[in-house]
């Protein structure tokens, strides 16, 4: 029963197939090969989007911390929920990859905030005393498993283009989201307003696999040498492209991310049953639920693993669980069994 993260499961088999298929022969290095060329088109199908430019990385922080960097001037400020990603799971990455830029947390339910919050916490426009209001960036699914659905994501990017700041992506769960809004890619990207999105594939199929999408190509030369000044440009990028096409060909990266949900719902409802409420909606493949210690223990005695204070409560009853595209039913049925 792992319910600890969607990291702890393995690579899907047709990921694999893909890099077996993509092993043999020569190419050419540093992603000039056939195999990153047929990503970039079929990235650009799914999208709808005849412009994009997709940068194959190996992890979701050097993608946010290095779209950052190219989107965010030195004296900039990234307005970014609390709890995202970037600001508390990336051991200071985006401030590292653009000294001097600061992330401003923001306030905002089910770990999400709007334009109202960032218009309250912007200073010092033009004033040369204060970082400069310069990005947003949200996370989809957020941290607490919710979803922005296409109008949410439309304020936010009328916003950004009204105060001129630049809107980026954390999409690490992104296809997650994407089932459970029902939108298609590019509403829920570049048609509301999204100038980068951090493409996640590595907790949902992948073995170690995310691009950086820049929906503006001016934007995106500069992307280019800041990932081969931080050592992130793959030699042999075809492994990379590889594992990308195997996860969305036959849209495999949809089907894993509506099981991860399916199986989150389910449990859901399970923790329902038995009297523990999920703290926030469950829209992705994400839970945080009351469990008291003792019920704790009995699970862990039969093996099951997650994450109990992610919520930083004191009285050690919160739990966050993730279901992944391996989880199965009969891994669901044990748990809340064992609820009882």
């Amino acid at each position: 029963m792992y319910f600890a993260s969607d990291n702890t499961a393995g690579a899907h088999p047709d990921v694999l197939k893909a890099l077996v298929k993509v092993n043999s022969g020569f190419v050419g290095a540093y992603g000039d090969d056939p195999i990153t060329a047929a990503l970039q088109d079929r990235l650009r199908a799914i999208f709808e989007h005849d412009e994009l430019i997709a940068f194959p990385i190996a992890t979701g922080s050097s993608g946010n911390a290095l779209a950052l960097a190219t989107m965010t001037p030195g004296w900039g400020a990234v307005y970014c929920h609390g709890e995202a990603h970037i600001n508390v799971d990336e051991c200071g990455a985006p401030e590292v990859a653009n000294p001097g830029s600061k992330l401003v947390p923001l306030d905002g339910v089910n770990g999400k905030f709007t334009a109202d919050s960032v218009m309250s916490s912007m200073r010092g426009r033009d004033f040369v005393h204060a970082v400069q209001p310069s990005t947003i960036s949200v996370t989809n699914l957020t941290e607490v498993g919710s979803a922005y659905t296409v109008e949410e994501l439309q304020d936010l990017g009328e916003f950004c283009r009204k105060e001129k700041l630049s809107f980026h992506m954390d999409g690490a769960r992104f296809a997650n989201a994407l089932v459970s809004t029902n939108a298609s890619p590019a509403d829920l990207t570049w048609r509301a307003g999204v100038d980068v999105l951090t493409f996640g594939a590595t907790k949902n199929g992948c073995m170690a696999a995310e691009a950086v999408i820049f929906f503006d190509p001016d934007r995106a030369q500069e992307f280019a040498f800041r990932r081969k000044r931080a050592g992130h440009l793959f030699s042999k990028m075809r492994f990379l492209s590889g594992q990308l096409i195997g996860y969305i060909e036959n849209d495999l990266w949809l089907q894993t991310a509506r099981h991860a949900n399916a199986m989150a719902a389910k449990l859901a409802r399970g923790l329902v049953a038995a009297g523990y409420r999920p703290y926030f909606p469950v829209e992705g493949n994400m839970v945080f639920a009351p469990i008291p210690e003792v019920v704790q223990k009995k699970l862990k005695d039969h093996g099951a693993l997650f994450y109990p204070g992610r919520l930083g409560g004191t009285d050690g009853t919160d739990v966050r669980l993730l279901c992944s595209w391996s989880t199965t039913q009969a891994e669901v049925d044990k748990f809340v069994g064992l609820l009882g």
